[in-house]
């Protein structure tokens, strides 16, 4: 378990799964309406709202987002209408829980249980299939919108006590898009009397932009910096480290992706001369100079980049997900720490009152959009 390293702050004011749709959305900015319906015996038309509350787009240098107020999830992203983010309707939760946050842990916590500070707690189980508690508590969450503009929005989201979590935590998440893409920063402030556990993850799924397509995974070439995996037991729980050297697990020279499927947490991943992780998926036959729209010999793809405190990423084929998305993208969703730290402690960040800690990451078309 680690101290936040960044010190106090300054004060401070996997779900349903349905058949896949085109994502679409008219216009730019607020949508807090999905349609109208008839009131029964009343006579009178009543707005319906989104399962995913107001919908929020931002946009600039070819990039769109569209965020959401449930989650402060992305629900969509797309480079000159080319979808880089694997997408779902705005009348459906999230699907396999796409683009959504994952606060204050990501991934599973083992049957829920977890011990801090001499207690031993016990956490609510939201995902009955393994026994375990998931993804935090945010992600279904409405959050508020602190500010917004044409090319950047900013949420807030203050979590109160939740079973076996006796915590006050202010979060924030704040997205915008430039010709280099779409930047998040996630942060975490402790304005409550106790110290807390924290983890931070999301959630995003790459894409070719093939759409809704089963499989179009297997013919996408992954570059992927890490040189362990964790090994996990039938629960998702890890239970052993590897190298990835001599396994079907090295992707940090970028090879095809073919029919493997993976559920997989990675760690010792390698930076590049400005302290960036990059991950890349692209089509087989991209080449580093070769166009970014793909129109002339296929060459495209998209790079997920992550920060500090970073030190993991869990790599997800969408095996299990519904028809329409199986296998569609490759989730790669940057972690601070791996699956079951609450328990483990490994990488577990400990916000004593007043802590204040932030990671960043983003999304941007490959290659590089800013540079194209």
């Amino acid at each position: 378990m680690t101290d936040s390293a960044i010190g106090h702050s300054p004060e401070n004011g996997d779900g349903p799964q349905t058949g896949p749709g085109n994502g679409a959305e008219k216009g730019t900015g607020t949508s807090p309406d999905c349609g109208t319906e008839t009131g029964a015996g009343v006579g009178r038309s009543v707005p319906t709202v989104a399962p995913t509350g107001t919908q929020h787009t931002i946009a600039a240098g070819g990039y769109r987002a569209v965020l959401t107020e449930v989650g402060a999830g992305i629900r969509s992203l797309t480079y000159d209408d080319r979808p880089l983010l694997m997408d779902y309707p705005a009348g459906q939760p999230a699907v396999g829980g796409a683009g959504q946050l994952l606060l204050p842990w990501p991934n599973r916590v083992e049957d829920g249980r977890y011990d801090f500070d001499g207690q031993t707690r016990q956490l609510a189980i939201s995902e009955p299939r393994t026994g375990h508690a998931t993804h935090g508590f945010t992600r279904w969450l409405p959050w508020t919108v602190l500010a917004e503009d044409a090319t950047s929005i900013r949420f807030r989201l203050r979590l109160f006590p939740q079973l076996g979590y006796p915590h006050v935590l202010d979060l924030t998440v704040a997205y915008s898009v430039s010709p280099s893409g779409l930047e998040v920063e996630v942060a975490a402030t402790n304005v409550g009397a106790s110290a807390a556990p924290y983890g931070m993850g999301a959630h995003p799924y790459l894409t070719l932009g093939t759409g809704h397509v089963d499989d179009a995974v297997d013919d996408a070439v992954l570059e992927l910096p890490a040189a362990q995996w964790l090994e996990v037991d039938d629960r998702k729980i890890p239970i052993a480290r590897h190298g990835v050297e001599g396994t079907d697990y090295d992707f940090r020279t970028a090879r095809p992706v073919g029919g493997l499927a993976l559920d997989t947490p990675f760690t010792g991943l390698r930076r590049d001369a400005d302290g960036l992780v990059r991950v890349r998926l692209r089509s087989a036959d991209a080449s580093a100079d070769g166009p970014a729209d793909g129109s002339a010999d296929g060459a495209y793809g998209v790079e997920l980049w992550a920060g500090d405190g970073i030190e993991w990423l869990q790599v997800y084929t969408g095996d299990t997900l519904p028809d329409g998305y199986r296998r569609a993208g490759i989730a790669v969703e940057p972690m601070s720490c791996p699956p079951n730290a609450f328990a483990t402690g490994e990488d577990l960040i400990r916000l004593t009152p007043g802590d204040h800690v932030s990671h960043r990451w983003g999304v941007r078309a490959w290659p590089d959009s800013a540079r194209a």
